[in-house]
């Protein structure tokens, strides 16, 4: 998992924010475009052309038939399994292409996502550190211990819970981006912080779970760690005439590459 993160890093962290993190607007428009072309691209080679068309006069054909013999029951319930197996044949034409669009469009989306959805914690913010322990650790929750580079405090905690949990609550001195270590037994693993200054790529969560992916601000928990997660929780930035947040930037990123997909299909000869 951290070789397939480290690499959209590699690629992502040159060709995102060419005018800096400060300007969004231009990858949130950009990006999204670029992604409704190269989807139409793709769809265009991968996909049966032929079949889609046909499939989807069939569904025309079928359903003016209901129009026109609304009287015969019999006419109508046959045209419906009809225009119902046109649609099954044009949904199945979608799939092939979709599996194939959905990774790289989901790389570009959380890179996006990274740099853009979340801002640095105020510096006089006070943020939990939150800490789950896997499950069947050896170490329990209330043994894990914490240690703060120089400009960070603890304010309050640890608290820790029966069922795997412990929270400390840090303070900065300055602006700045900060690394602790949080230690169970002999493993020892870094998360980031971030607080103040211009906007940036921020480290929201280390997990050794699936979810690594969708969290690529740092590297991905070992799976044999004891730690399931390790995260700290971000306000998410204010963008102008954007939608702000994870769900802001899912929801612009997937209807403007729609809108930019259907805006080209003609131009581009594909047959949605």
């Amino acid at each position: 998992m951290n070789a397939l993160i480290s690499l959209l890093n590699m690629v992502f962290d040159v060709i995102l924010a060419p005018f800096g993190h400060r300007f969004a607007s231009f990858d949130l428009i950009v990006w999204p475009v670029l992604a409704g072309v190269i989807a139409l691209l793709v769809y265009k080679k991968v996909s049966n052309q032929k079949g889609i068309a046909a499939a989807k006069n069939g569904i025309q054909v079928h359903l003016l038939e209901i129009v026109l013999y609304r009287d015969n029951l019999a006419g109508v319930l046959v045209a419906t399994a009809n225009a119902m197996k046109q649609n099954a044949l044009y949904l199945g034409n979608n799939i092939g292409p979709m599996l194939v669009m959905m990774p790289p469009m989901t790389a570009v989306l959380v890179e996006i996502v990274a740099n853009y959805a979340y801002s640095p914690l105020p510096v006089d913010a006070t943020p939990l550190l939150e800490v789950k322990m896997a499950e069947g650790a050896s170490v329990k929750s209330m043994d894990v211990t914490l240690d703060l580079p120089a400009g960070l405090s603890v304010d309050a905690g640890p608290v820790a819970t029966p069922d795997g949990m412990v929270a400390w609550r840090l303070k900065a001195e300055t602006a700045g981006d900060y690394v602790v270590t949080v230690h169970a037994g002999t493993e020892a693993q870094q998360k980031g912080l971030a607080f103040g200054g211009e906007p940036r790529k921020i480290p929201v969560l280390r997990t050794n779970t699936w979810e690594s992916i969708l969290y690529p601000g740092e590297d991905a928990l070992p799976s044999d760690s004891a730690f399931e997660t390790i995260r700290t929780h971000y306000s998410d930035r204010d963008l102008p005439y954007f939608p702000d947040g994870e769900g802001g930037i899912l929801l612009w990123f997937f209807g403007f590459s729609l809108a930019a997909g259907f805006a080209l299909k003609g131009p581009l000869g594909v047959e949605l």
